[in-house]
């Protein structure tokens, strides 16, 4: 199962420097069913991998002149503090066990798994079926307010799943700052890193990491970022946003179906 695992970890980074995001939905699915390591464990696990790869598609995105550094600041200020805060104080006094409903106890690592499966859900439709209208390299204002609040917002999704939110960030960056679908991944590449890092290192006091393993799967990912991002030049923004939105939407419906049923 470690073969396929390491073969998903290269389609991790590929997603990522393809389509600016989708790397932590594949990430968890991966540590948990391919390297079986619990969710709760793999939540961190997949920040460090998701930090480390988007950070190397963030820089051949910076030197294609593919970040917007105003979204970047005003989003990613106020989404690391919140991942902190989150991640250092909230998860460890979760308990393992929340709720039983007759003879089907409802824990923590289910909840996680199917909440990311939810939010997954919804963002795809958005990403599916409105056209941003603006696949020009125009310049458009930030309403810096709004950058805070949606980076909140990015903020308890990314501390509470373990996920870099780039399948929520592109949305807001396309719609909400009407950034061209190039320059929302690789400011999203950016702001995922810095969330997801921000986030691994309030972890590193709370689990015993297998570094030889994480960083094996965090080199290949990095590898796959860098040829998504290559491929990723070559193909029209509108394309990029349905493929992305598919994707995601198979994702999700692949995460309940497998917790509900096949567990």
């Amino acid at each position: 199962m470690e073969i396929t695992g390491f073969i998903a970890a290269f389609l991790i980074g590929i997603s990522l420097g393809l389509i600016g995001g989708g790397g932590s939905i594949l990430t968890i699915p991966v540590l948990v069913y391919l390297f079986h390591i619990p969710p709760t464990i793999a939540t961190g696990y997949s920040l460090f991998v998701v930090g480390i790869s988007s950070l190397a598609g963030s820089i051949t995105s910076f030197r294609k002149g593919n970040i917007n550094f105003k979204a970047a600041f005003y989003f990613g200020f106020s989404s690391i503090i919140t991942v902190v805060i989150i991640r250092r104080f909230l998860i460890p006094i979760i308990p393992e066990d929340l709720l039983q409903i007759g003879h089907f106890m409802i824990t923590r690592s289910f909840l996680t798994m199917v909440l990311l499966a939810v939010v997954m859900i919804i963002a795809s439709f958005k990403m599916i079926y409105q056209s941003t209208g603006n696949d020009s390299d125009s310049n458009h204002d930030i309403h810096y307010g709004r950058a805070l609040i949606r980076g909140i917002e990015i903020g308890i999704l990314t501390g509470l799943l373990g996920a870099g939110g780039g399948f929520l960030i592109i949305p807001v960056l396309l719609f909400s700052f009407h950034l061209t679908m190039k320059k929302a991944i690789g400011t999203s590449l950016l702001i995922i890193a810095l969330n997801a890092l921000s986030g691994f290192l309030s972890d590193l006091s709370q689990y015993h990491i297998h570094w030889q393993l994480l960083l094996t799967i965090s080199t290949i990912a990095v590898a796959g970022t860098f040829a998504g991002n290559a491929i990723g030049f070559k193909v029209s923004g509108e394309k990029l946003k349905k493929g992305f939105g598919i994707f995601v939407l198979l994702s999700g419906c692949y995460i309940i179906l497998h917790e509900l049923f096949f567990k």
